[in-house]
């Protein structure tokens, strides 16, 4: 309910036509989800949904189903978010598509893909974060397997189907041809892992929980300050050099001899670092308390070691940084109002895309897509009378 909305706003917010389809009188699940609402109206669905026209339809009832082959006989894409093999059900499977439109590219994203032996089954963000191995590696070394905190397996997903569907694109401009682009949210959430995963198949030892450590490189965290915590990524020998050179430079009365202990011959190199990071972490803890958060930050960036600040959601959404980059631009929404969102982070200099339509309300546009696919009035209320639509 997120993998598919999230790929098809993200081709929306370039310049598609997106038509969404959703349940008479029902709609999209994600209308429901909530609170929060702003005038009755899922924030959850907002996020998800701009740059789209709302078409209702039941799909199960046969003018339904006329309705949606005549619009895939005029699509470049179909995207749809079943398990495997609800579309097939429907009558509407890639096969069948293919009659329809040869140049149409279907793409199917599910849990588990469409091929193996849990192509059926269901799954939500959360069940796909358990059984691919994040959350088995996320949080304390010491604590309980943690969600991440955002919806990472749907969105992954969604942006694996924005790929797959662009590379069938360009393929099609050569072949004329369309074809399936089959996106898994396991298959895509496992690509992510990189170096956890090579390392368990170079090694045979699993990954394990670390809080905020990193497993191959060290200083590479958070840490306390005086008065909160930091984010320090001296992520080589040299950055680690700058870094011990700052704290040379420093005044720091109380800790005479940390730099000397930051420079020894056992911290010279990253991997020899990684082996001592005990010891090193131990010495970086005593010296980070010595400043503030502020202090700390100006000092290592005027230095050009990679640090940052722990923000809230609150904090970086009404950053300079953020609204610099025209990051949270402004839509104007029949129902919510004047809303803000997330903006698009692509950024092209010669086509840039743009956010023309607000998130639909539910059937908003059934009555417009159907007039371009050649229903009369008449034709329009007959089907309205009998639920199709």
């Amino acid at each position: 309910m997120l993998a598919g909305p999230f790929a098809s706003m993200r081709l929306g917010d370039m310049g598609a036509d997106v038509i969404k389809i959703e349940i008479p009188g029902q709609g999209d699940d994600t209308r429901s989800y909530g609170p929060p609402f702003v005038n009755g109206e899922s924030t959850y669905f907002l996020s998800i949904n701009r740059n789209k026209r709302s078409l209702t339809l039941n799909l199960r009832a046969d003018k339904g189903k006329e309705v949606l082959r005549r619009l895939i006989e005029g699509s470049d894409v179909v995207i749809e978010n079943f398990r495997g093999g609800a579309m097939e059900r429907l009558g509407f499977g890639y096969e069948r598509l293919r009659e329809i439109n040869p140049r149409v590219i279907y793409c199917a994203i599910s849990g588990y893909g469409h091929t193996g032996p849990r192509r059926t089954h269901p799954a939500y963000d959360l069940i796909v974060q358990a059984e691919s191995g994040v959350m088995d590696v996320t949080g304390a070394a010491d604590g309980p397997p943690i969600r991440a905190g955002i919806s990472m397996a749907d969105v992954t997903a969604g942006q694996a189907g924005v790929e797959g569907i662009l590379l069938a694109l360009i393929d099609r401009a050569k072949t004329g041809k369309g074809q399936m682009v089959d996106i898994s949210m396991l298959d895509s959430l496992m690509a992510l892992f990189t170096y956890h995963t090579q390392g368990y198949l170079a090694t045979g030892q699993s990954p394990r929980r670390r809080g905020n450590l990193h497993a191959s490189i060290t200083p590479y965290e958070a840490y306390a300050t005086k008065d909160g915590h930091f984010v320090l990524a001296a992520a080589n020998d040299a950055l680690y050099t700058s870094l011990c050179q700052v704290v040379r430079s420093m005044s720091l009365n109380c800790e005479p001899d940390i730099a000397d202990q930051m420079e020894a011959e056992v911290f010279s190199t990253n991997t020899s670092r990684v082996e001592h990071r005990e010891d090193l972490r131990a010495i970086l803890d005593r010296l980070f308390l010595l400043r503030s958060t502020e202090e700390w930050l100006e000092v290592l960036t005027e230095a050009g070691v990679p640090c940052g600040s722990i923000n809230r959601v609150s904090d970086i959404l009404e950053s300079e940084v953020i609204k610099a980059r025209d990051m949270l631009p402004e839509m104007d929404h029949p129902v919510a109002g004047k809303i803000r969102t997330v903006g698009i982070p692509v950024q092209l200099s010669g086509s840039p895309g743009q956010i023309r339509l607000p998130p639909p309300t539910l059937g908003q546009h059934t009555e417009e897509v159907l007039t371009s696919l050649g229903y009369s009035p008449d034709e329009i209320r007959q089907v309205e009378s009998e639920g199709v639509v």
